[in-house]
């Protein structure tokens, strides 16, 4: 599909970027297979990267591609967020009307932020996740577009991007795995200083491996005369080539400039300035059309006709003559859809702009914002409130700029744009105190902010107040990241609201600031939480009350979880129902539902959690159901329902990728690793930990991916892979905010990595840390991985005579720690059965009764690779106890179990410890026993604890005989029992010893052994 591009080049030949242009078609080749490129092309201004990006563009055109075109402006009358994107969106959307609908159905109100065209955008409340769910939906929205059609979008001048373009245009690369799709962008290199927001990003995309960055050099001599050639459409005598070579220095614009001038018999020899050299021929235009230049120069980096004929005030064959002349001097040019003018090149309308004086450029910028509050329809609908802030603000009025610039900053919060809104409320900040009062006195914080800390007053009544614009910009800058400008706001906020005596605005920055000191690694934020509930302490019910309750509530959760903590979480619901806050009630509840599970209250506080989760969705709180959608299944995997957690997580992260929550997403990905893990599933929970280690959320859930990815290559017996990835996890876990349930993981493996690397002493040290620290109520869940893997490490080092010294006391604490966690569910419960054999393996007193235990606790849970540990140590300690033949056939058939599943999870440790025990007590695992190939019975789905009571079943021994006989609870082997009768499909133990003797399960000397 041929596609329109508009050329701005003098010169008709394209000359050399052959190189460039390869490398550009390559890109074009593979999009056509479905693998999206990414493309970044630099170089200084006038190099020639447009004319490329054309060339490229005519190319794919050719191809059957489909061309959109958006450029970044640089910042001023039109810098509307996302410009390019939109442009591109539109450009798009014209091209392709039916796939674009198609493609963005369903979330045509989200994608209406970036192109208005779609409809309408959701005027619904504004949270943080806001832009990331906007970045996601456009990724699919170009993905789906893509899915059969080549696409081409091409983002010229990078280096005026907003932030918010930079952002979207860093996560599309980031996140785009399919569709026939090529991303460009363009940037000058040379404006790229040490502090230039750009500079960044471009070294983040460097380290993409998807992302290929080009560097235009300047032509050499011979590609400058091919050029000149080209221009002149004659062959330049190498005189005028060699001047025109060492002037330019092989800069394409200038070439197109000095050769345009000669030929023009402009003197441009008499100067050295590169700007006077691009305002030379701007200078031998008639004195009208100058005039029009300088107003094209200040209206933006496109003007509409209509607008250029209001502001020039010309007659309006006067006008088209003076822009005849200019179009005519190769210095305007019309564009695409013939509506209006703009510079050939951006550097010639800098340095138009750059000549005006400082009341000729206000003066300007008043005509134009006069002119357009006559006539709205002279510009875009879209680009209307942002370009007349601009424009008042230019011309230096206060009083018209200050409603303009906070019209402006309502729209881009809607695109959620929040750095553009955050740099338009510090401009009403700015404009504040020299706006007339009477003008002030008619804003109301209803129409401007999104945020209404309560200070006892109507906000659709009161007037606005410049504490509002800082509560407003404060949320804007943590939405964007802008933290430090946030904190900055947060503390002068403080400083003035602490002279009004405003207690619930006070407490509400408080709030914020804990959550920005958090953020930016300057604590955990508690003490000003603290400082928070002190203020509101003894006021009656508020929204703000209520907050600072529930982020109090959530904070303790996570850090100090306990009977404080449950407090708080039950005030917060009761104080946001009474006034009538839903959401902080919401996210109330589901705190308040996880401190009931972590305090023993399961079934209810995992019911209470789950109707959070459906009202959330039900309601539309998008932002309190993603953290359901961690929360609960963290909860259901802290009770041992692994399968239940997994299926809940899947779910999750379908609803985040819909909304964009991408730190809910990374939290998701990291607990279903967790539960993958558990289920045995280790290749699934390797790339589930990948996915959050992976991801653009913040560093916390970044850590917990490298920490369960070091776990996996501690148990696969990679000691070195899980020290860097402990690294890399501690590095992004920091130290600022202590949190129980990332720093008790993070001591675990390290008393791995530390044991692995026999550095048994450091392994105690942490240990001593961890139980410094203790373990507060919620937590046993990671306090038993601890403890058994303390004890382990301890029980392995039993012979090392360098071990021996301390070993008494670090058992000692071991064994007092083991007493006093909770267990509160059969998982715990079965994991402080096994620390407890460990201790005594340690001690040199583990038993195989101790150890069968064990077993028969796992035997019930749903953790393969811990039931082939416990049964690896079971088939130890029974062939240590000098063991008949049934004992060897136990512990054979127990090693062959445990070496299936360490050979398929790949846990090289656990295998290579099976082997070498069975090598030791000479037994065969390959294959099994005669008598053992002829037994039915792990056809019917018996396990090897089973198969030993079905025997005692048969031989007539009651619950209580079969547990003294296999040193078992009662209520254990009644357990048993009902497994077997259910797996036999009988109704009886008569029925059951029957189906043994007709199946000859136990043979006659097994059977008499049993009676014995």
């Amino acid at each position: 599909m041929l596609w329109p591009v508009e050329t701005r080049s003098v010169s008709p030949v394209f000359v050399g970027r052959n190189d460039e242009l390869d490398t550009l078609r390559e890109a074009l080749a593979r999009a056509e297979t479905a693998e999206p490129q990414a493309l970044l092309l630099g170089g200084e201004a006038g190099v020639g990267k447009t004319r490329l990006v054309e060339e490229f563009a005519t190319l794919a055109c050719r191809r059957g591609a489909v061309v959109a075109l958006g450029g970044c402006v640089e910042i001023g009358a039109d810098g509307l967020p996302f410009a390019p994107f939109s442009t591109a969106l539109r450009a798009l959307r014209a091209a392709l009307p039916d796939e674009l609908t198609a493609a963005a159905a369903g979330q045509d109100d989200e994608l209406a932020r970036l192109l208005p065209e779609l409809g309408e955008a959701t005027s619904s409340r504004h949270d943080e996740q806001g832009m990331a769910r906007l970045f996601e939906l456009t990724a699919r929205l170009l993905e789906r577009v893509a899915a059969e059609r080549t696409v081409v979008v091409a983002l010229e001048d990078l280096h005026w991007a907003d932030a918010s373009t930079r952002h979207l245009l860093a996560y599309l690369l980031r996140t785009l795995r399919t569709g026939r799709l090529v991303v460009l962008a363009t940037y000058r290199s040379d404006d790229i200083h040490r502090r230039h927001p750009l500079r960044p990003l471009l070294a983040e995309l460097d380290r993409l491996r998807t992302v290929r960055r080009l560097e235009l050099a300047r032509f050499n001599r011979e590609e400058v005369g091919r050029q000149i050639a080209g221009i002149l459409a004659a062959e330049p005598d190498a005189t005028q080539v060699d001047e025109i070579f060492e002037r330019s220095d092989g800069n394409a614009f200038f070439v197109e400039e000095l050769a345009v001038a000669a030929t023009e018999g402009c003197c441009t020899g008499l100067t050295d300035s590169l700007r006077d050299l691009l305002l030379v021929r701007v200078e031998t235009l008639p004195e009208s059309a100058q005039r029009v230049v300088r107003i094209v120069a200040e209206g933006g980096s496109t003007v509409g006709y209509q607008l250029l004929a209001t502001v020039a005030q010309l007659a309006e064959d006067d006008l088209i003559e003076a822009l005849r002349a200019a179009v005519g001097a190769n210095i305007l040019t019309a564009t695409p859809a013939g509506d209006g003018y703009r510079f050939r090149h951006s550097l010639v309308r800098e340095a138009v702009a750059d000549d005006l004086l400082p009341g000729e450029r206000s003066r300007l910028n008043r005509r134009y914002a006069e002119a357009l509050e006559s006539d709205p329809t002279l510009v875009p609908a879209d680009a209307r409130v942002t370009r007349l802030a601009s424009y008042w603000y230019q011309a230096h009025d206060p009083a018209k700029a200050l409603p303009a610039v906070l019209d402006a900053s309502v729209v881009a919060r809607r695109r959620h744009a929040y750095s553009e809104q955050l740099g338009l409320l510090e401009r009403a900040m700015e404009l504040w105190d020299t706006t007339p009062e009477e003008i002030r006195a008619a804003l109301r914080p209803v129409d401007y902010t999104d945020v209404y800390p309560p200070c006892g007053c109507d906000p659709a009544t009161t007037p606005l107040r410049y504490l509002d614009l800082m509560a407003e910009a404060a949320v804007a800058g943590r939405f964007s990241g802008e933290r430090e400008r946030a904190l900055k706001i947060t503390k002068k906020a403080l400083r003035l609201v602490e002279e009004e005596g405003d207690l619930l605005r006070a407490a509400w920055f408080w709030v914020q600031r804990s959550r920005l000191v958090q953020a930016l690694g300057r604590g955990d934020g508690w003490q000003e939480l603290g400082t928070a509930q002190d203020l509101v302490r003894g006021l009656p019910p508020s929204e703000v009350h209520a907050e600072v309750l529930a982020t109090a509530a959530n904070w303790s959760m996570l850090h100090e979880p306990g009977p404080e903590a449950f407090a708080a979480a039950e005030r917060a619901v009761e104080y946001a129902r009474m006034v009538g806050a839903r959401e902080i009630e919401l996210n109330a509840r589901l705190t308040l539902g996880g401190l009931m599970v972590d305090a023993g209250d399961v079934e209810a506080g995992l019911a209470e959690m789950n109707r959070v989760k459906e009202a959330a969705l039900k309601e539309g709180v998008a932002h309190v159901a993603g953290r359901a959608y961690v929360n609960l299944p963290s909860e259901l995997e802290a009770v041992g329902r692994s399968r239940e957690s997994a299926e809940l997580l899947r779910e999750g992260l379908a609803f985040t990728r819909r909304f964009g929550q991408l730190d809910q997403e990374a939290w998701i990905w990291g607990n279903l690793a967790d539960s993958l893990y558990a289920m045995g599933r280790w290749d699934e929970a390797a790339e589930a930990a990948a996915g959050a280690l992976g991801s653009t959320a913040s560093a916390k859930p970044r850590g917990s991916g490298a920490l369960h990815l070091a776990h996996l290559a501690l148990a696969r017996g990679d000691i070195a892979e899980a020290g860097r990835r402990l690294s890399v996890a501690c590095a992004h876990l920091g130290t600022h905010d202590p949190m129980p349930q990332q720093s008790l993981p993070v001591a675990r493996v390290a008393i791995g990595v530390a044991a692995g690397e026999g550095r048994l002493l450091d392994a105690r040290t942490e240990l001593h840390r961890a139980l410094e620290a203790g373990f507060p109520p919620g937590t046993h869940r990671y306090g038993w991985h601890l403890l058994l893997a303390a004890a382990t490490a301890e029980a392995d080092a039993r012979d090392l005579p360098a071990a021996a010294e301390g070993r008494a006391e670090a058992l000692d604490r071991l064994t007092a720690a083991v007493r006093k966690l909770t267990t509160g569910a059969p998982v715990w419960q079965a994991y402080e059965r096994w620390a407890r054999a460990e201790l005594h393996r340690a001690r040199g007193t583990d038993t195989a009764a101790n150890w069968s235990d064990v077993v028969t606790d796992f035997e019930c849970l749903d953790r393969p690779y811990d039931l082939a540990r416990v049964r690896r140590r079971l088939a130890q300690a029974l062939l240590e106890e000098a063991a008949g033949d049934d004992e060897r056939d136990r512990a054979t058939e127990l090693l062959r179990l445990a070496g299936a599943v360490a050979d398929h999870l790949g846990a090289r440790p656990l295998a290579e410890a099976v082997a070498l025990l069975a090598q030791r007590a000479r037994l065969t695992l390959t294959a099994a026993t005669p008598r053992r190939a002829l037994d039915p019975a792990e056809s019917l789905g018996l396990t090897s604890r089973e198969r030993d009571v079905l025997r005692l079943v048969s031989a007539g021994r009651t619950n209580r005989q079969i547990a003294e006989e296999l040193f078992i609870s009662p209520k254990t082997a009644s357990v048993h029992v009902s497994n077997i009768l259910g797996k036999l499909g009988v109704s009886g133990r008569g029925e059951a010893a029957a189906v043994a003797h007709r199946l000859e399960l136990f043979p006659p000397d097994r059977s008499a052994a049993a009676g014995r």
